[in-house]
């Protein structure tokens, strides 16, 4: 079965006629990453980083 599969067909697993499972092949290429796509398309405000309001870290932390 493995030979199948590793030869590009899926094989499907079946019990008393009924099929119960599938059995195919992995994708092994890698994904490339491409860096700069997003270059001008972001934009952060200037206080991104700055610390959240008392409200808010009340909320995360669920004591509201």
């Amino acid at each position: 079965m493995l030979e199948k599969v590793a030869a590009g067909t899926d094989v499907i697993i079946a019990k008393e006629g009924k099929p119960v499972a599938r059995l195919s092949s992995v994708e092994s290429g890698k994904v490339r990453i491409r860096f700069g796509v997003l270059k001008g398309k972001v934009k952060m405000g200037h206080d991104f980083d700055a610390p959240l309001p008392e409200g808010v870290l009340l909320e995360f932390e669920g004591r509201v």
